[in-house]
């Protein structure tokens, strides 16, 4: 009986330091959160008919490929449960494609996709699982065209892709591995829109894209 209640008294006593690590654990006004790690943008994109400015409708759709690179994220708590968050990343590079009548690489593109949003973190701020939804505004700035040699084979000249303005969406989860390192896991949707121009045959060619990519993200954080 003794020995019984020696462990529950060494039990209790264990309690005050463990809800002490796990409120240390805790997001908490003022923090500031840095994350790094592989982020990955996969468009799934819906395009018009490419349109020539003589012929018409040429037909066929646009298509981009999917790429991963560094993606960063900052975030600064306002709230023990509300924050605001920054994703940014090395620059992304796409090819463009046109599937159709003819199939050829149309060219290449570099994006950077910087996203703005306030997040939310629904649960008991102590737990070591933190997960958070959270909507933003997007801002996608695409650079460095470059028409393929395949297309100016084939009569195009010229290249670019307008910068888009849309809405995001993402759920995420940290998890704290102690009182500043986190693993963290995220997917945003982000609604990008643009139009690609072009010209063949002297006459202007232009595509509207509905871009919408799925954007993942795996990395570790620090809490300061």
């Amino acid at each position: 009986m003794s020995r019984t209640v020696s462990r529950l008294s060494a039990g209790l006593l264990l309690v005050p330091a463990l809800l002490a690590a796990s409120i240390a654990q805790a997001h908490q006004a003022g923090d500031i959160i840095v994350r790094a790690g592989a982020v990955t943008v996969d468009p799934h994109e819906d395009s018009s008919g490419i349109k020539h400015a003589v012929a018409g409708n040429l037909g066929g759709k646009a298509t981009l490929d999917s790429n991963t690179q560094l993606g960063l994220n900052f975030a600064y708590m306002l709230t023990d449960k509300v924050g605001v968050e920054l994703l940014a990343a090395t620059p992304f590079s796409h090819d463009v494609g046109v599937q159709g009548p003819v199939n050829l690489k149309l060219g290449s593109i570099k994006h950077l996709p910087p996203t703005v949003s306030l997040v939310y973190y629904p649960l008991n701020n102590a737990s070591a699982f933190k997960p958070y939804v959270g909507a933003g505004v997007n801002f996608t700035w695409f650079f460095d065209e470059d028409l393929s040699s395949a297309a100016k084979g084939a009569g195009f000249d010229g290249f670019s892709l307008e910068n888009s303005w849309g809405l995001a969406a993402q759920v995420g989860a940290d998890y704290m591995l102690n009182d500043n390192w986190m693993i963290n896991a995220q997917v945003r949707y982000i609604d990008i829109e643009t139009t690609g121009k072009t010209s063949l045959g002297g006459a202007p060619v232009k595509v509207d894209v509905d871009v919408d990519p799925w954007v993942y993200m795996v990395g570790l954080g620090y809490k300061f």
